[in-house]
């Protein structure tokens, strides 16, 4: 439980906010990085040499998604909290809701991949489409079988009506929510209205945010190769995105508890709740993660096999094997530790540590298909068919600091826009005082 037993004498009446002196340095540096790094970006996507085009399309997708799952992450854990009707995440909820804010914002980063100039890198089979005469599914049907097969899929008009729905419903879903609970924060009768309210518009909408990770990773990740296809790449992707989002939560409960907020109502009880999701999730990632190469090793299917093939050449296969020790048995042994998870510095040190490993598990899911597609749209250009790029590794660093400097700044921007914990909620003196 808490240092002591919180009483509504130590919750301010007017909760606790954010002082904006102790972030606007940092919010300013952000946006300037972002800003300037999106300028360097425009053109090295769009009016570079073709060669960096190529590249960097595939850095971009990279950054993307990374920060994408960590946006999403949060509306997880928003709609998870509402849903069960947990007490303990009340003292957190305001963290959950203002990481899932960020969402949303994601969609100007994301703009690039609704040109056909960064589609064609990236996407072959678009390439295929736009090509075709005449009749397309005749074409496809004579030309490409297995793409005529997924074309109820694989299609542009639907790929963009796809692209739009996942940012357009997850984040009204958000936002709803979202201010449903600072409107909390003002209204003269708070009450448990509000929480049924929540309760009742997270249920349904846990089906949005389970189509948005799933159908995004199928689009931008696994359709950079329209022959592969895995059953379990979608949870394959939330196991990562529920790990990794709770892990910034940590992170920035613990940075807001060492600026002296949070004093009275998050303790060392919520950071051992927070620690075992952390753990939870690492064991949920490693089981999706062994079952999806076992039953894709005991298939055989060569559509399947190519991913882990690619995976394990030219050198990437060190990095395939770091994450099995980096990303589960290093983590698993260091978070079954109890004091560990008590302790706001330690598990701070655990979630950095985890969202290293979450960026090379991506790196490794979007960087090495680079040189194997771009070699088979224009081997002239970008040379011989090899999944590793000299040189490229430098825009991958560009493309991660400049959307990771937009996420910070959105979410920095999100955590002084309203009280930081709801401390007009019926049930903040339970979660203040829960003990686990």
């Amino acid at each position: 439980m808490a240092h002591h037993h919180v009483t509504s004498a130590d919750i301010p009446a007017n909760g606790e906010h954010l002082d904006p002196s102790k972030v606007s340095r940092a919010k300013s540096l952000a946006l300037g990085v972002a800003g300037l790094g999106s300028l360097i970006s425009v053109w090295l996507l769009f009016f570079g040499p073709e060669k960096y085009q190529g590249w960097y399309s595939y850095s971009w997708v990279f950054a993307l998604f990374f920060f994408f799952t960590l946006a999403i992450g949060g509306c997880f854990w928003t709609l998870l909290h509402n849903v069960s009707n947990s007490s303990w995440g009340t003292s957190v909820r305001r963290i959950f809701e203002n990481l899932g804010s960020v969402f949303p914002w994601l969609f100007i980063f994301a703009i690039p991949l609704l040109f056909p100039g960064v589609q064609k890198y990236l996407f072959e089979w678009m390439n295929i489409h736009r090509e075709a005469t005449g009749d397309i599914h005749k074409y496809l049907e004579d030309h490409n079988p297995l793409l005529s097969h997924k074309f109820f899929y694989m299609n542009i008009f639907w790929w963009y009506v796809r692209f739009f729905a996942y940012f357009l419903c997850m984040g009204l879903v958000i936002n709803h929510l979202r201010k449903l609970s600072t409107g909390q924060d003002t209204d003269p009768n708070p009450g448990t209205q509000r929480l049924f309210k929540a309760r009742s518009r997270s249920t349904g909408t846990l089906i949005i945010f389970a189509c948005t990770i799933t159908f995004a990773g199928f689009d931008w990740l696994m359709g950079q190769d329209y022959s592969w296809f895995s059953t379990m790449w979608g949870v394959y992707l939330f196991a990562g995105a529920a790990l990794n989002s709770m892990a910034v939560i940590v992170l920035t409960a613990a940075w807001l508890k060492s600026q002296g907020y949070l004093k009275n109502v998050v303790g060392p009880e919520h950071f051992h709740i927070m620690g075992k999701l952390m753990l939870a999730f690492t064991i949920f990632w490693a089981y999706v993660s062994f079952s999806q190469y076992f039953l894709i090793w005991y298939a055989d299917i060569t559509e399947e096999t190519k991913y882990f093939l690619i995976r394990n050449t030219d050198g990437w296969n060190t990095g395939m094997i770091a994450l099995v020790f980096g990303h589960f048995v290093i983590p698993f042994v260091i978070l079954l530790q109890a004091w560990l998870k008590r302790n706001p510095k330690t598990l701070a040190i655990m979630a950095v540590y985890t969202l290293v490993m979450h960026v090379l598990d991506h790196y490794l899911i979007t960087i090495p298909e680079r040189g194997i597609s771009l070699g088979n749209i224009n081997p002239a250009v970008f040379g011989k068919i090899t999944p590793a790029i000299d040189g490229a590794f430098w825009g991958d660093i560009l493309a991660f600091v400049t959307i990771g400097a937009g996420f910070l700044f959105f979410y920095l921007r999100a955590l002084g826009q309203h009280a930081l914990y709801p401390h007009r909620d019926p049930r903040i003196l339970e979660s203040a005082n829960i003990s686990n």
